[in-house]
């Protein structure tokens, strides 16, 4: 069982920064990516980004390239989304996902799919 713990969202007007943080704790595996989407009101959950944690290779959607990074801290199990040039359209609830598979590229797409575990969500919203 593993739980996803995050923190770090917030109000901020537009142009700001935030970084967004995901805490794993409990069983966790040397191969696994670990990532961020988004759901806005009326809308669906979509990706916004994703590390596999063994080699550090990024994947980011295209509307955040540029703007957010994505990071991990190996020995704190936490997954980090900095958050840079804010805009109103960023304005979602974030939540953290993991998945764990045998090889890096089925972690890839299991997180885009169906990731193993979620969190709870944290609230970004961007003012203008």
């Amino acid at each position: 069982q593993v739980q996803l713990v995050e923190s770090g969202g917030g109000l901020v007007q537009a142009g700001g920064s935030l970084r967004l943080s995901c805490a794993a704790s409990g069983r966790t595996f040397s191969t696994y990516t670990m990532g961020w989407f988004r759901q806005a009101p009326g809308k669906e959950r979509e990706f916004v980004a994703a590390i596999s944690w063994s080699i550090g290779t990024t994947y980011y959607v295209d509307s955040v390239k540029g703007r957010f990074t994505i990071s991990r801290d190996n020995a704190k199990n936490t997954v980090y989304l900095q958050m840079n040039s804010l805009k109103p359209e960023d304005t979602a609830v974030y939540y953290c996902a993991a998945a764990f598979d045998m090889t890096i590229p089925l972690t890839r797409n299991k997180i885009l799919k169906s990731p193993d575990y979620w969190g709870q969500g944290t609230q970004v919203t961007v003012s203008s």
